[in-house]
Formats: structure tokens, C-alpha cells, sequence
């Protein structure tokens, strides 16, 4: 008997875009980096979830959107999260989403979500540098927090 057996397939290819690579030494690098990525006035309009990738020097490879949600909540996979790090050779992410309410203070799903990928990049080899939450004006670092 002959069985056919047909799967997805995920095509890998990596393409350095970027020429001259951004170090990110501390969370205010990180938000400066961040801040312009989100278009005018989207910041306190919806929530988005982005990942900065970097490599072994903390330079910026370059970075991803995960998701875009409503005004209180996005949700953000942890297997697309790693994917985007595997796919780029990332050894080490910052993970960012903005709070609409201008609120800095992480939610327990922020706290939660923030554990899941930190324990599962491990795995990989993976370094989560920070988790930032944005607004217009501040922003809240889970690194300077002591909370990483």
C-alpha cells in the first residue's frame, strides 16, 4: 500500500535589511527605537504587540508586529513570537505593546505573557532583554522594574 503523506511546508530564508545595525543599551534606547514605529496617533488608539530582534551585540536586526487588538487587550502567540527570533537568528528579543489608556502599569496577563515567552525562548537560547509598554509620552520597563 502506498500512502501519500502531505504536510505544510515553512520556507526559510533570511535577508539582512538592515545596513547599519542600532545598539540597544538601555529601555529609553528601546522606546526611542519602538516609538516611531507605530503611525501617527495609533499609540491611544488600539493596542499592537511588537517584538524588536536582536543580535549577540544588542544591535537591532529589526523588528515584527504580532498582533493588533482593540482598545484594551491584543493577544500575542508565543510560537509566532519565537518563530519571528528563528526565522531573523535573534539571540535576544525585546517584547512591546502600547496601552491606549496612557496606563503603564502591566496587567497580569502582560506579567503572564512576559513568563511564557521568557521560559519557552530559554529553551532556544533566547534572551528576553525586556518587555516595554508604551505610550505617547512614557513608557514602563519590565527590566528596570526588576520584573524580568
Amino acid at each position: 500500500m502506498d500512502i501519500d503523506y502531505q504536510v505544510g511546508e515553512v520556507e526559510l530564508s533570511y535577508k539582512s535589511t538592515v545596513r547599519k545595525k542600532r545598539k540597544i543599551a538601555t529601555s529609553f534606547d528601546a522606546y526611542g527605537m519602538l516609538l516611531p514605529t507605530f503611525r501617527e496617533d495609533t499609540i491611544g488608539y488600539k493596542e499592537y504587540f511588537k517584538v524588536v530582534l536582536l543580535n549577540q551585540a544588542q544591535e537591532v536586526l529589526g523588528y515584527t508586529q504580532i498582533s493588533e487588538g482593540g482598545l484594551t487587550e491584543t493577544s500575542a502567540d508565543v510560537r509566532i513570537i519565537l518563530q519571528a527570533a528563528l526565522l531573523t537568528n535573534a539571540t535576544a528579543i525585546i517584547l512591546a505593546h502600547n496601552h491606549p489608556s496612557g496606563k503603564l502599569r502591566p496587567s497580569q496577563q502582560d506579567i503572564a505573557l512576559t513568563e511564557q515567552v521568557k521560559k519557552a525562548a530559554e529553551i532556544m537560547r533566547i534572551t528576553v532583554i525586556d518587555h516595554i509598554i508604551l505610550t505617547d509620552d512614557s513608557y514602563y520597563s519590565f527590566a528596570d522594574e526588576g520584573q524580568l
